[in-house]
């Protein structure tokens, strides 16, 4: 065997070693972005697990039409107001007044409180109200009392 084959051997050796050294970066990159992902997604579930959402009342008033939603916290989990999404029959309503404990101006929604929604101008009294916390987690209710 001459220094050329030699030569060309060592060449080759050279360039696996480089390609594996490569392949071995990207794979435990990717290995970690999975590892992440999964236990993201398992703090998501121990947070919807965790979260439970109860309409306390709805009551709607025939005089103003404004209905107002009292829902509590009973679950464990510190919920974001400006997460919470309400549903008047099947109609997302976006310009609610909402208060927690009585506080106008606060997002944090903790456990064992409850969060007073206020919607004005709703033409005619609703068959069904539906609360969805931002995890998901919802509740909803089709009895309303009219006053």
């Amino acid at each position: 065997m001459g220094f050329g084959v030699s030569g060309s051997t060592a060449v080759i050796f050279l360039g696996v070693l480089i390609a594996s050294g490569t392949l071995y970066t990207a794979a435990a990159g990717s290995a970690e972005q999975i590892s992440d992902a999964r236990d993201g997604d398992s703090e998501d579930l121990l947070d919807r697990r965790n979260t439970e959402i109860d309409i306390a009342s709805v009551v709607y008033d025939n005089d103003s039409d404004a209905l107002e939603i009292d829902v509590r916290n009973t679950g464990t989990t510190t919920l974001s107001v400006n997460g919470t999404s309400v549903l008047v029959d099947n109609e997302h309503e976006p310009s609610a007044s909402t208060a927690v404990e009585g506080d106008g101006g606060t997002d944090v929604w903790g456990g064992d409180q409850t969060l007073v929604i206020n919607i004005s101008d709703v033409s005619a009294e609703p068959d069904r109200v539906k609360v969805i916390a931002e995890n998901g987690v919802a509740d909803s209710n089709s009895t309303v009392e009219v006053i």
